[in-house]
């Protein structure tokens, strides 16, 4: 009997590479907080569950640790942030959003690896014949 590893782990192995490029987004928004012209950058995870339910996204690593961002419905979910309040220098980073939306994209990832983690349990008890 093969077992379908894409099955047993539904979306969540794939939702971890968003958080993870997220993650990287949401930092570089962070360290380039008082960079004149920096505009912050975010994933529309709307236009990701979108382009999932219409043509099935499937994120690949180029290398361990890599999101191909060439792949074009990857870039498009990359977006800049909408101004809410100008700034004198042009920059488009608020801290506080940044923070927060870094905050809640760390529990969402800690989340999603507990969940891949138990399935991961699950299979090998079933594995083992337990």
């Amino acid at each position: 009997m093969t077992v379908n590893f894409d099955k047993a782990f539904g979306i969540h192995d794939d939702a971890l590479l968003l958080f993870e490029r997220r993650t990287q987004l949401l930092a570089e928004n962070i360290a380039n907080v008082d960079t004149p012209d920096y505009k912050a950058r975010d994933i529309n995870f709307d236009q990701v569950l979108q382009n999932t339910k219409t043509e099935a996204v499937k994120l690949n690593a180029t290398h361990k640790g890599h999101i191909n961002t060439s792949n074009e419905a990857l870039s498009e979910v990359v977006q800049f942030r909408e101004v809410e309040q100008s700034s004198a220098d042009g920059n488009t980073v608020d801290l506080q959003k940044e923070k927060a939306a870094f905050a809640e994209n760390s529990m969402r990832y800690q989340t999603t690896m507990h969940i891949l983690s138990k399935r991961i349990s699950g299979l090998k008890a079933a594995f083992r014949g337990e």
